[in-house]
């Protein structure tokens, strides 16, 4: 089970955009070998910046929209939303260090 959030197209807005809270969207798909392998690191950062970072999971197969919208074209994807406004974005899986530094920049 993971500690992130499942988000989709429905509630992207409420649960990503209308947060007070900086989020971490990680824009997945069951199919997608990096992005299982990442899965473990996102979760990681979940339990770690409880409280301080919201972290949710999109399954761009489910959500196609949101992730058009955002022009997301290669998964794994991984965004940090601040104040409603992606403010940072990288591309495939990357290590827990790396990954700490992105959000720790915008909390």
């Amino acid at each position: 089970m993971s500690n992130a959030q499942v988000v989709n197209d429905d509630t992207f807005d409420a649960e990503v955009i209308k947060s007070t809270t900086p989020v971490l969207v990680d824009f997945w798909a069951p199919w997608c070998g990096p992005c299982r392998a990442v899965a473990p690191t996102v979760d990681a950062i979940a339990v770690e910046f409880s409280g301080r970072l919201k972290v949710v999971k999109l399954n761009t197969d489910e959500s196609g929209k949101v992730a058009t919208q955002f022009g997301v074209t290669s998964i794994p994807t991984l965004m940090v939303f601040k104040d409603g406004v992606m403010v940072e974005r990288v591309l495939g899986n990357r290590p827990k260090a790396d990954l700490v530094n992105l959000v720790s920049r915008h909390l």
